[in-house]
């Protein structure tokens, strides 16, 4: 194998969804290397349908996460883009393992839900992130602008953790558009694809300590032969 090839297995085997991060900001230009990588992100006839708006600094960050956390209480959910119907068969199961996976590393016990709240709302606290980055798409191009999004999405992900920045891709806050929408007076025609809070990592949180299991090739992959 290429050493490319061991990179890229390398920086996809040991990023994570970090769910608790240290208060330091990420210089300016260590978060511009990030975009600039990201930016090379393929998509339909180059259209490039991203858009991020970042919050450069903790106090950004910390009047917009209280500011989320106010609104979240009492308000209904409402999106852009549809979220699932519903999850059935091994989607169901795997979300299940997922969730049960971070309960447990975070000491939640089954049927507690007090305790289930208080992690759910965590999301809206960003995880005490330094740094929030709203992904959105233009909402002319559909189904495959979102989709563009998604592959930059990974891109940007895989670019932090080569910088040793961790991650937190967070579709709860695209449950909470028309906030965003206003908030950082993102215009109507961009739709909330997801959030994505970034910084540091806090290595000593449990809730930094699982890791969620990927299916096997078979599962996912159907050969066609004669």
């Amino acid at each position: 194998m290429s050493d490319r090839y061991t990179t890229l297995e390398s920086l996809l085997a040991d990023r994570y969804t970090c769910r608790a991060f240290r208060p330091d900001p990420i210089p300016r230009d260590t978060i511009e290397s990030i975009l600039q990588l990201a930016q090379r992100t393929p998509s339909w006839c180059n259209t490039q349908p991203w858009h991020l708006t970042i919050t450069e600094d903790a106090t950004a960050t910390d009047r917009f996460r209280k500011a989320l956390l106010s609104h979240v209480e009492g308000t209904p959910a409402t999106t852009d883009i549809p979220f699932p119907a519903s999850y059935n068969g091994v989607f169901r199961e795997r979300r299940k393992e997922c969730g049960a996976a971070l309960y447990q590393a975070v000491g939640v016990a089954r049927g507690d839900s007090e305790a289930t709240l208080r992690q759910m709302l965590r999301n809206f606290e960003l995880f005490d992130a330094p740094h929030v980055a709203i992904l959105t798409t233009e909402a002319d191009l559909g189904v495959y602008g979102a989709v563009d999004c998604g592959l930059y999405l990974t891109s940007f992900l895989l670019a932090a953790q080569s910088l040793g920045i961790a991650t937190a891709p967070q579709a709860a806050l695209a449950t909470y558009s028309p906030f965003l929408h206003e908030y950082f007076s993102i215009p109507a025609h961009r739709q909330i694809i997801a959030g994505i809070s970034f910084g540091y990592p806090d290595p000593d949180h449990a809730a930094n300590g699982f890791r969620t299991t990927r299916a096997d090739l078979a599962q996912s992959v159907t050969w066609h032969t004669n």
